[in-house]
C-alpha cells in the first residue's frame, strides 16, 4: 500500500480539526484533490421526544395529550477545500408536528423533508468572512444558538421573526476584531419571498447588523452555544437591529397603508466554572418585533399578527452544572405581549420551565427533562376562559454521530 505523501498528511490533519471545530461531534470523513486540500464529513443529529400535555385531546380539548415524536432528525455534510473556503449543507426531516408551542392541531400535520442549510463560506481574514447561501440570519442570539447544544431543552418559542424561518437566503459579512473581543455581523437576506404586488407592496431585501463583545473566552465562530459545559469562562453582551421596508399592507383589499418591519434585541451570557463547585450559566434577552401596528388597519396582512407577529418581550435563563456528575440543571422564564394572538388584542404570555441535562457523552448522548408550564394573561377582545393554562412534560434523547 502507497504511503500518503507527507504533505497531504498535514493538510487532512489540517483540515480534520477545522471540519471539527465548533461541533462536538466528527462523522466519517474523507479528503479529496490533489494534496488532500479537501475534506467532507457526514453527520446525524437527532432528538427523540415524549410529550405530555395536560389538555388538547378529548371532549372540550381538556384530556391529556401523549405523544412520541422526533423533534430534529438532521444529516449535515461539511466541506473544506484549502483554508479560504468551506461549506454546510444540513437536511431536515420532521414528521407530525401535532404539539405545537400553545395548541395541539386538529389535523395530523404529516411529514415535511427540507434543505435546512446551504451556505458557501469564505474565511479571507479573521476580520472578514462572507457566507453566502441559506443560513442563519443576524438577530438574535438565540436563534444564532445551536440547536443541539442549548442550555434549556431547546430555544425560546417566541423569538421567530415574520415572513421567514429561523433561517433565510443571502449574504453575511462578519468577521472578530481586537484580538476576538468584538465581533461583527451585517447581512442582506430575501425577508419576505418575493410575491407580485397582489400580494406585498414591494420586493426589497431584508438587512440585519449585529456586534458583540465578549470579555472572557473569546465566542469567535458564527454559532453561539447555549451552555459551554464548562469548558470555557465566557461573559459576552450583544445586541443587533433588522429592517425591511414595505413588507406588508395594513389594508390588503385596497392594497394601501405600506407597513415597514423592524426589529431589534439586546442579550447577554455569562457561563463561569468555579473548581470543586461546578458551573454557573446565566444569560438572557429582550426582543421587540415592530410592523408599525399594521395589525390594526381594516384587512390587515395574515402574517402580521400570530406568534411571529408584532410582538415584544424577554427571556431569562439559568444554570448548574455539578463539578463531578455530568448533570446540569436549569431553569427559564419568558414574558411576552402579542400585538395580536388567536384574535387577542395585547395578549400576554408567561412561560416558565425547568429541567435537568445528563451528558452521557458530552452534547453527542444526551438525555433531557423539562416541565414547562404556558400562562396567558388576557388583553381586550375576549373573556378570561377562552385559553386557559397548561403544563407540559417532555422527555428528550439527544444523539449525535
Amino acid at each position: 500500500m502507497l504511503k500518503m505523501p507527507k504533505i497531504s498528511t498535514v493538510a487532512a490533519t489540517t483540515l480534520g480539526v477545522a471540519l471539527m471545530a465548533g461541533t462536538a461531534f466528527a462523522g466519517p470523513r474523507m479528503t479529496f484533490g490533489p494534496n488532500d486540500e479537501g475534506a467532507l464529513q457526514l453527520d446525524y443529529k437527532g432528538q427523540f421526544q415524549m410529550t405530555l400535555r395536560d389538555n388538547g385531546s378529548g371532549d372540550n380539548n381538556e384530556d391529556t395529550t401523549m405523544n412520541f415524536n422526533f423533534r430534529r432528525n438532521r444529516l449535515a455534510l461539511m466541506g473544506k477545500y484549502g483554508d479560504m473556503m468551506s461549506i454546510y449543507v444540513q437536511t431536515e426531516y420532521t414528521d407530525d408536528p401535532n404539539v405545537t408551542p400553545l395548541d395541539v392541531a386538529r389535523e395530523n400535520q404529516g411529514s415535511n423533508f427540507q434543505l435546512l442549510d446551504a451556505v458557501v463560506r469564505f474565511k479571507i481574514d479573521n476580520a472578514f468572512r462572507v457566507n453566502v447561501g441559506k443560513f442563519k440570519y443576524n438577530l438574535s442570539r438565540e436563534n444564532l444558538e445551536a440547536c443541539e447544544m442549548p442550555l434549556t431543552l431547546d430555544r425560546s418559542l417566541f423569538i421567530r421573526v415574520p415572513f421567514t424561518t429561523t433561517r433565510d437566503t443571502g449574504v453575511a459579512v462578519w468577521g472578530n476584531l481586537f484580538n476576538d473581543m468584538f465581533q461583527y455581523r451585517l447581512d442582506a437576506m430575501e425577508g419576505r419571498k418575493a410575491l407580485s404586488g397582489d400580494a406585498t407592496p414591494a420586493s426589497k431585501f431584508r438587512y440585519s447588523a449585529r456586534a458583540h463583545v465578549t470579555l472572557l473566552d473569546p465566542e469567535n465562530d458564527y454559532g453561539y452555544k447555549g451552555t459551554y459545559l464548562g469548558k470555557k469562562k465566557v461573559a459576552t453582551f450583544g445586541a443587533a437591529y433588522q429592517f425591511e421596508p414595505d413588507v406588508a399592507y395594513g389594508n390588503t383589499v385596497l392594497k394601501t397603508d405600506k407597513k415597514d418591519y423592524k426589529a431589534w434585541t439586546f442579550d447577554g451570557f455569562v457561563e463561569y466554572p468555579v473548581e470543586g463547585m461546578g458551573t454557573f450559566t446565566a444569560s438572557g434577552a429582550y426582543e421587540k418585533i415592530d410592523l408599525d401596528h399594521a395589525y390594526l388597519g381594516d384587512n390587515p396582512d395574515f402574517n402580521v399578527v400570530g406568534i411571529n407577529g408584532e410582538k415584544n418581550g424577554y427571556y431569562v435563563k439559568a444554570g448548574y452544572m455539578l463539578p463531578n456528575i455530568p448533570l446540569q440543571l436549569f431553569v427559564r422564564h419568558e414574558d411576552w405581549k402579542f400585538a395580536n394572538l388567536n384574535g387577542i388584542y395585547n395578549q400576554r404570555i408567561f412561560w416558565t420551565g425547568g429541567g435537568m441535562n445528563y451528558y452521557l457523552r458530552d452534547q453527542n448522548l444526551k438525555l433531557t427533562f423539562e416541565a414547562n408550564s404556558t400562562g396567558f394573561r388576557y388583553g381586550s377582545g375576549t373573556s378570561a376562559d377562552e385559553t386557559e393554562d397548561f403544563m407540559t412534560y417532555v422527555t428528550q434523547l439527544q444523539v449525535i454521530f
